[in-house]
């Protein structure tokens, strides 16, 4: 589905913030352990990665799987008018607590934005417009307003919202839809699984093999895909994907995706 810029990364405008607040330890996907609010010792001066050339490479490949949704611009140039935190101390500490607020309401922008372009989503769509509208101001409010934001349980209402627009596209799927909520299927073998119309929201897919799976109007928001094997799957209209669940994910050129997101270079 079609989304606006504004809510992918556009780091040429964002002073690195995705690299200093959050924290993370030394594992499968980050070389090093870093504390929340502590710039990477790989964060240059300009606040671009000095190896986001080689990050798989060097063992930072948590980093590429990372997605803030337009938050990190959306923060540095419209929340603080542009004033860097290295430049502008003072600022440091507000702008990255306002940095998750902020991530979590363009992620919840993203999934509205997708759910209002579905076609099924027709008697719904003046809610989620009005979602829309009001997540929207909530992200223009000054840094003091952000930093006390109820984001829980907006999250809760729009989830509610977004439930009923995934109920309303897999109606259509003819036959009973498998309901995976949740589920454990870390490692599943579910090579050419008829998952058409299933709701797999949550569900812990990691390294599971789904080599021509049929993930067509699948629910998979939250989904996580960390080395699921999805060589030959379709997933053309799944609900919700996004692209770091792809990057995050093996695959290859016979994998089939929707037009708006890509096969990472990785594949």
């Amino acid at each position: 589905m079609p989304v606006t810029s504004s809510l992918r990364a556009d780091c040429e405008n964002c002073f690195g913030l995705c690299c200093v607040v959050p924290a993370f330890a030394a594992s499968a996907d980050f070389a090093i352990t870093k504390p929340a609010g502590q710039a990477c010792p790989n964060l240059r001066e300009d606040s671009r990665c000095g190896i986001h050339d080689k990050l798989r490479k060097t063992g930072f490949t948590g980093c590429t799987v990372y997605d803030c949704f337009g938050a990190g611009q959306k923060v540095s140039q419209i929340t603080f008018d542009g004033e860097d935190w290295r430049k502008t101390p003072k600022t440091a500490k507000s702008m990255f607590a306002v940095f998750p607020v902020m991530r979590d309401l363009q992620e919840l922008l993203y999934y509205l934005t997708e759910a209002a372009a579905l076609p099924t989503s027709a008697a719904i769509r003046d809610d989620l417009a009005a979602a829309i509208d009001q997540t929207e101001a909530m992200t223009l409010e000054t840094p003091g307003v952000l930093r006390k934001l109820d984001v829980h349980t907006h999250r809760g209402a729009v989830n509610g919202l977004l439930l009923r627009a995934s109920d309303l596209a897999r109606a259509e799927v003819p036959g009973k839809k498998k309901d995976r909520r949740g589920a454990d299927l870390i490692g599943a073998k579910l090579k050419g699984s008829n998952l058409r119309g299933a709701l797999l929201r949550g569900a812990y897919l990691i390294g599971a093999d789904l080599r021509g799976a049929d993930l067509r109007r699948a629910d998979v928001i939250g989904a996580d895909l960390r080395d699921a094997d999805l060589r030959g799957a379709d997933l053309r209209d799944a609900l919700f994907l996004i692209q770091s669940q792809l990057d995050a994910a093996k695959g290859d050129a016979t994998t089939t995706l929707p037009q708006s997101l890509s096969h990472p270079a990785h594949w």
